[in-house]
């Protein structure tokens, strides 16, 4: 069973091997014409140069991940209205959830995905630098030859040797390799921080899933800083690099294109405003307007009230006169009718025309007579 997932592990990782392997080899052919093949500087910029390849080529990625994070962050207003309304009903909230995604175009993995994808690709890069400079010239992967590995492996850069690590290197290696913790763990804390206080609504910074990243903030660095004295140099100084793209990445979007309801967005109208240029509204504040004119009621109108003098002076509508059947027609009366078929006999005066027939005064009831006393 573990032979085949390995094998299945293999065959995934294995195209992206080969392009990590050609892109760490393009960038050696470049740099070696100016330090030379077995220079230390030329395998530390190629590092460089195939860890910026590879970011600026997940870009697309990073912009769907904005994308969709920022399509979850539009429709919170409708969720916590849903929420409000079947907050009881589990299974007719979870219908409606899935309606309002549908409805709005929003897929509440897509911000994930992206994610997910370039982890194995930086799995690749991270496993073809170690490998290479930890065993040498025993490693061959693709384009990667095993005169290239051991070249990596012997490389000196700032003094250091490239494949050594701090628990083993000597004190020329502690020193450079301190460093490069440092600088790892320094530009993962401020890309985090500068997330959570810039580039999150208010209601995100409370309740559980607040307490969740300030943790984070603070462990995540503790736990790279802690593992990174068992990397290679080389492998620090991707993982640097790596960090210090992602900070200028989001600090771009942060200042430019800012997630609607932060603190950024609030920065950038206010930039925009003293720059006289068009003064974009939040999307959040739109939306929680429409959620709430949805769910005010429409006031029921009362009927104006009116003096006496109004309602007794109201013009009254008469009734017209219906007209008289034809001789010819079924529902005539025929003539000398009496007054029991409804039909007034020819010798009946006929009410004035125009004028209604008088109401006929009802029969008083007789007096009951007292019993004897």
């Amino acid at each position: 069973m573990l032979d085949f997932l390995s094998s299945i592990g293999g065959a995934i990782m294995a195209p992206l091997y080969f392009v990590t392997s050609a892109i760490l080899v393009a960038w050696h052919w470049v740099f070696a014409h100016v330090f030379g093949s077995s220079s230390g500087w030329t395998w530390a910029l190629s590092i460089v140069g195939l860890t910026l390849t590879i970011r600026f080529a997940l870009i697309p990625l990073f912009v769907k991940q904005i994308k969709a994070s920022r399509n979850m962050q539009l429709v919170q207003p409708k969720v916590k209205e849903l929420q409000k309304k079947y907050g009881h009903d589990r299974e007719r909230l979870a219908q409606e959830t899935m309606k309002l995604y549908q409805d709005s175009g929003t897929n509440p993995f897509a911000s994930c995905l992206p994610l997910l994808l370039q982890m194995p690709i930086f799995l690749s890069l991270f496993r073809l630098i170690d490998h290479a400079a930890k065993d040498g010239g025993a490693y061959e992967k693709f384009f990667l030859s095993t005169d290239l590995s051991e070249s990596l492996q012997r490389a000196v850069f700032l003094g250091a040797q490239i494949a050594e690590t701090f628990v083993k290197g000597a004190p020329g290696v502690k020193a450079l390799a301190a460093v490069l913790v440092l600088a790892m763990t320094a530009t993962t804390f401020l890309t985090q921080r500068q997330l959570m206080s810039k580039n999150m609504p208010a209601d995100a910074l409370t309740g559980p899933y607040a307490q969740q990243q300030k943790m984070l903030l603070y462990i995540m660095p503790l736990a790279f800083g802690f593992g990174g004295i068992f990397f290679p140099i080389g492998v620090l100084l991707y993982w640097t690099t790596s960090n210090l793209w992602t900070m200028g990445q989001q600090f771009y979007v942060i200042r430019n294109n800012p997630a609607p309801g932060t603190p950024a967005f609030k920065a950038k109208q206010e930039r925009d405003a003293k720059h006289g240029k068009k003064v974009a509204i939040d999307p959040i504040d739109a939306a929680v307007a429409e959620a709430e004119a949805e769910e005010k009621p429409v006031a029921r109108q009362q009927p104006k009230k009116q003096s006496r003098s109004q309602r007794v002076n109201r013009p009254v509508t008469t009734a017209q006169p219906r007209p008289a059947a034809a001789p010819d027609s079924p529902t005539a009366a025929p003539p000398g009718a009496t007054a029991a078929t409804g039909s007034p006999s020819a010798g009946s005066a006929a009410p004035a025309a125009g004028r209604p027939a008088p109401r006929a005064k009802p029969r008083s009831k007789p007096a009951k007579s007292r019993g004897r006393r």
